[in-house]
């Protein structure tokens, strides 16, 4: 039935439908508990390594519906401090042939004093919840630092970690951020800001993109460290369109495309990440998982943890369960006693 609508009025939809409690019970699917599959990352626990990516709830509309779906953690987002209506509709394209999206939306935010509210409104989500920062699209570069410095203050209260997206292909020269000197002057302001936190210093991540030259991308993530990151998300969308299978009227859409054609890209740089960094720093692993196969596969190439999108718009809620009870399975098979163990196996 979704899939007979527009992509963003379906995506609408869903997220009015899941603030029903009904509709939230109706769909609840507990994640299997292996003790094999909990971690403690950014000094919070994660009872297995499977979450939510930022872009589907990007306003903190629905956070404890994730949970309630079996997500082990949730990342909302991508927030800009001012609210804008990013890119003109449509702006959100389903490749169904490739198992794909494409979207442009532009980090359209309600800003982030209305996601505080949304969150407050939420109370405790019961996982950790991370919360994607972006500057708004008339901020200048070198400017920037402000937008997330002035987001931060508002959601801090909120988040378990933060996660500076300087990766997004959708909001015109964001991508420059991601050149390492000015990546890290970014990042040590973000960090230094996420220090001042009642509860003590937030943990403060880097998302990055998956089209970056290998020599670019490591110059980049050694910055970011360098600046006091916690961790890295790999990988944002990408702009490449090679090997697709639906028709131009879609695949020649501008922005950023996700789900399965981006597996191979974006476990290719989560393997040239953790061969560079190893455990400095944990990874997230985002980009077309959709199976406990892919789940596994991503987690020997050195993440941490993953996250989930596109699976979960074409596979629906089970998709959650059922790639954690794979992930279970790969271990015993694999004959490791935790997933920690796995994490960066096929790494040479």
């Amino acid at each position: 039935m979704l899939f007979a609508l527009d992509p963003e009025r379906a995506h609408n939809l869903t997220l009015a439908a899941l603030r029903r409690p009904f509709v939230v019970r109706a769909l609840t699917a507990p994640s299997p508990r292996d003790p094999r599959l909990r971690q403690r990352l950014f000094g919070r626990d994660f009872q297995h390594p499977v979450g939510l990516a930022a872009g589907l709830d990007k306003h903190g509309t629905v956070p404890a519906a994730w949970a309630a779906l079996g997500f082990a953690f949730v990342e909302i987002g991508t927030v800009t401090p001012r609210p804008q209506p990013g890119n003109p509709p449509p702006r959100l394209f389903r490749l169904p042939a490739d198992r794909a999206i494409v979207n442009r939306f532009g980090f359209n935010s309600i800003g982030s004093s209305a996601v505080a509210r949304n969150l407050a409104a939420a109370g405790n989500v019961g996982i950790p919840l991370g919360i994607n920062l972006g500057r708004n699209r008339d901020t200048p570069n070198e400017a920037a630092a402000a937008d997330y410095l002035a987001a931060l203050d508002e959601l801090r209260s909120f988040a378990d970690y933060i996660v500076v997206n300087v990766s997004s292909p959708n909001t015109a020269g964001l991508r420059a951020l991601q050149e390492a000197r000015a990546l890290r002057a970014l990042v040590e302001q973000v960090v230094r800001h996420a220090g001042q936190n009642a509860a003590g210093p937030l943990p403060v991540l880097v998302k990055v993109s998956p089209d970056m030259p290998a020599a670019e991308l490591l110059a980049s993530v050694d910055a970011a460290i360098e600046g006091g990151a916690s961790g890295l998300v790999a990988t944002n969308t990408t702009v490449a369109r090679e090997g697709l299978a639906s028709p131009p009227a879609l695949t020649g859409q501008a922005g950023g495309l996700s789900g399965a054609p981006l597996k191979t890209r974006a476990t290719e740089t989560c393997t040239i990440l953790y061969a560079h960094v190893g455990r400095r720093v944990p990874i997230v692993g985002v980009g077309g998982i959709f199976t406990a196969a892919d789940a596994c596969q991503r987690i020997r190439a050195g993440a941490s943890l993953v996250q989930l999108y596109t699976a979960l718009v074409y596979e629906g809620p089970g998709v959650v369960p059922r790639i954690v009870r794979g992930v279970s399975e790969c271990l015993a098979r694999d004959g490791f006693s935790s997933v920690s163990e796995a994490i960066g196996a096929d790494v040479k």
